[in-house]
């Protein structure tokens, strides 16, 4: 039976973080808001929790999920080989609708799908899923909702395609902008934009990074 809270409310927020921060530690699955739409979200290392995340959603391997940290510094931790130019991008759109792909640290023992090597990373610009993912660590985190159908804006969405096979529900109200983060490729010498989200090209070009 799924738990729902309302970070909205300073009582019921604390309540709810520190419930999905014990699902995400016994391998369950929690839907969270973020800047974008809403997401769900498995402990990124550990592989069940991961899969039980892609069965949710009726999605493959081949689409492994992004992985959203709390902080920028994060991000060396988890890539390798990174670009100056990321940087760039980073300090200046996170937290943010930004998502970068970047070569995986070989260390990690994770399982996030068919990477090739590569994990997307992003941090949102939403204070609940900032604050559980300073409590947690780095989280698998991908759209709240059945593959094919439209991303989650709302809790009763993401609940109505999702149900039993989330243990925790936490209520920030509507979804930030309602537009996916933008995909940029960094694992070259430039960018790439692999798909257009809410930072445009015009953005990025503005920072003075050229993408392909």
């Amino acid at each position: 039976m799924s738990e729902r809270f309302s970070s909205l409310d300073p009582d019921e927020r604390e309540t709810g973080l520190e419930a999905a921060r014990e699902a995400l530690r016994d391998g369950a699955l929690v839907v969270m808001p973020t800047d974008t739409v809403y997401g769900i979200a498995a402990d990124a290392f550990e592989p069940t929790a991961v899969a039980a995340l892609l069965s949710a959603k009726g999605r493959g391997r081949h689409m492994p999920p992004p992985v959203l940290v709390a902080s920028n510094t994060t991000l060396d931790a988890l890539a390798a080989r990174v670009e100056p130019y990321v940087h760039t991008l980073t300090d200046a759109l996170w937290p943010g609708p930004l998502t970068v792909i970047c070569r995986q640290q070989e260390s990690l023992v994770w399982d996030l799908g068919e990477t090739r090597g590569t994990v997307a990373i992003r941090m949102p610009a939403d204070e609940t899923a900032l604050d559980l993912l300073r409590r947690t660590g780095p989280l698998a985190v991908s759209s709240a909702n059945l593959t094919g159908h439209p991303a989650a804006t709302t809790i009763e969405e993401a609940e109505e395609q999702l149900g039993d096979s989330v243990a925790v529900y936490l209520d920030g109200g509507p979804a930030g902008s309602g537009l996916p983060s933008t995909i940029v490729d960094c694992t070259g010498e430039r960018p790439r934009i692999v798909r257009t989200g809410a930072i445009t090209a015009t953005r990025i070009a503005e920072l003075g990074v050229e993408v392909d």
